[in-house]
Order: structure tokens, then C-alpha cells, then sequence
């Protein structure tokens, strides 16, 4: 016997009609430990995965003659003991702009809704799950570490267990240094907000290939569509944080974006936060996003209100870390819930 990875096909109400036109059925992947086949009533804790920017649940699928993917990776931590047996779930919250930021947005659509309220009563009902909180994780790297931080500190009744690598936070640190360069780089496709209006259109598509501009644009875009949408906006149905000109920041639309920020949301879900049985938090110290700082931040803030964390540096950037889930797995195996 062997573990498994079944691939179901969820039908969303909540995605339907979203602003983007973006599938509302989508794939979510589930791997099933070895001993879940043996359908004794044994029932198993749940670890929800979230992918970053322009990820989705599939990719971890993804195979490599030097490095292993997550059924690979969970297998052997079963196999070598480091982990005990539970379900991982990998769901697709892919956009039109990149990613979702796992937040309601009337720019993308809903899908912290689409997690909370859909995907986990979905997994819950089609398999042998420990359904309550201490027993379920959200995890994730990059923008899916944002969306682990995110929706554990909004929704504790839900998620017990938090691990994030590499998330999104700080944001003056993490964005901001790129509202310069995006300035010059939309220049490429016209004047003004036309600009973005025309990258939209010509460059959110299959062709390649693809400039060296271009991820600095969908990051911004993509950004701005999850933390200050605006669907009265003529020209696309996002708000800018600065002038498309000049690069200045606008204090009422940035604003917006902090108040999604992780280190400016402790205060304000401290309560929350203090029903969490994990919050493990990782960083590389060459983070080319400077993510290391809000994890520092992050950290520090939740050890001055008494909440206690993980918190683990390593020596790396931010991109091909798969390998730092052989930290986070063992934690979140030993907190969890089993009954």
C-alpha cells in the first residue's frame, strides 16, 4: 500500500460569477497517507497548503530530477518517523492577476470565503478528517504564507495551526521598493493608467516570451486587486498605491493596503491569535523581498502581547524552498490533535 493523491473537482458558489470571469469549478489535489486506504474509521488531521503568487495546488505535484515534490517529501517524513500520518489538501485559488491573497476582493473574487467557508466543510464531508480546529493547519510560502497568516488570525475557530514561510508582511519593506520600478517598466505598454489598461490585455496570456518587466507588473497588479480594489474604476477595477507617474505614494489607497498588513494586524486580532496551538513563522535571511523583516517584526510583536511563536531563520533567499516544510511538518505534526 502506497500514499495516494486524489484529484476531486469542487463546484463553487462563491467564485461563481467572480469579477474576472475566472473558472469557478477548479481541482483540488488531497494526498492520503498509506494506512487511510485501510478505512478502519481512523480519522486523520489536515494540513491545508496554499500555494504563492502565481501558484496553484497542482504545482506541488510538480516533478524534478533534484528535489522531491510534497508527495514525495511526506512519504519519506512518514517514513523516517519525523511526522505521524495526516491529509494534506492543495487547493487552486489562481486568478486572471496571479493570485488572490486568500482575501475577499470585489476586484478577484472570494476566496478567503472559498477556503473557510467551502474547501474545508468539502474535505471535511468526502473524507475521514479530525474536523475541528486543533486539528487542522494553513500553511503556505511566499504570498501563500501571507494567506496562512491571514486567515488563521481571522478565522482561529477554524484553523488551529499556523505555519508561514516566507510570507507577505511589512509591507513598506516587501512592495514598496518595486512602486519605483513599475513606474518605468508599464511604459512599455503606453501613458497613465491606458498603460496598465493595455498590459491587461496583451500580456495576461499564454505568449512568450514574457520581459523582464513582467513579473514586477503582475506582482503590483496583482497586489493592488486584493488590497484596493475598486470596481468603479474605469480602466481596470484595481486603485494604484502611488502615482502611475511619479511613483508617490497616495496615503488613502496605501492605507488599504496596510491595513492587510500581518505586523499591523496583531493588535487588532490579539485575541484570535492567542487561541492559535502553533504559529510557526520562517524566513531566509537573503529574502530578496525582505520578507525576513516583517517575519522579525511579526514575531517580536507577538512575543510583546504574550502569544507565543516558532520563530526560525535560515541561510537562503526566498525562491525553492520546498525543503524548509522538513522544519514546519514536524512542528505542526507534534501540535496537533489527534482526537
Amino acid at each position: 500500500m502506497k500514499s495516494e493523491i486524489r484529484v476531486l473537482e469542487h463546484t463553487s458558489k462563491v467564485l461563481k460569477n467572480n469579477p474576472l470571469g475566472d473558472p469557478f469549478r477548479r481541482s483540488v489535489l488531497v494526498y492520503l497517507p498509506e494506512s487511510y486506504k485501510k478505512n478502519n474509521g481512523k480519522r486523520f488531521p489536515v494540513v491545508y497548503l496554499i500555494s504563492g503568487f502565481t501558484g496553484y495546488g497542482a504545482l506541488n505535484m510538480n516533478l524534478s530530477p533534484f528535489s522531491e515534490n510534497i508527495q514525495q517529501r511526506i512519504d519519506r517524513l512518514i517514513a523516517s518517523g519525523k511526522i505521524n500520518e495526516m491529509i494534506v489538501v492543495m487547493p487552486d485559488c489562481f486568478t486572471k492577476y496571479g493570485g488572490s491573497q486568500y482575501v475577499n476582493s470585489t476586484a478577484t473574487g472570494k476566496y478567503e470565503d472559498y477556503i473557510v467557508k467551502e474547501i474545508v466543510p468539502f474535505i471535511d464531508n468526502n473524507f475521514r478528517t479530525l474536523p475541528q480546529s486543533a486539528s487542522r493547519c494553513i500553511a503556505g510560502k511566499s504570498s501563500g504564507g501571507y494567506g496562512a497568516m491571514w486567515l488563521a488570525m481571522r478565522n482561529p475557530g477554524v484553523f488551529g495551526l499556523m505555519a508561514t514561510h516566507s510570507g507577505d508582511s511589512a509591507f513598506e519593506y516587501c512592495y514598496m521598493p518595486d512602486f519605483a520600478n513599475f513606474i518605468i517598466d508599464i511604459q512599455k505598454y503606453g501613458s497613465g493608467h491606458k498603460a496598465v489598461q493595455n498590459f491587461i490585455k496583451s500580456e495576461l496570456n499564454i505568449k512568450q516570451p514574457k520581459g523582464n518587466e513582467f513579473h514586477n507588473i503582475l506582482n503590483i497588479i496583482g497586489m493592488s486587486s486584493c488590497y484596493s480594489p475598486n470596481p468603479k474604476r474605469r480602466e481596470y477595477n484595481f486603485d494604484l498605491p502611488f502615482d502611475i507617474y511619479t511613483a508617490e505614494i497616495i496615503p488613502e489607497i496605501w492605507n488599504k493596503w496596510l491595513k492587510h498588513d500581518p505586523v499591523r494586524m496583531v493588535t487588532k486580532y490579539k485575541v484570535n491569535l492567542k487561541k492559535l496551538k502553533l504559529i510557526y513563522i520562517d524566513c531566509g535571511i537573503k529574502d530578496e523581498f525582505r520578507l525576513y523583516s516583517g517575519a522579525r517584526i511579526f514575531a517580536g510583536k507577538l512575543n510583546k502581547i504574550g502569544i507565543k511563536s516558532i520563530h526560525k531563520e535560515f541561510n537562503a533567499g526566498h525562491f525553492n524552498i520546498q525543503y524548509r516544510y522538513d522544519e514546519s511538518f514536524p512542528v505542526i505534526s507534534k501540535y496537533f490533535a489527534y482526537k
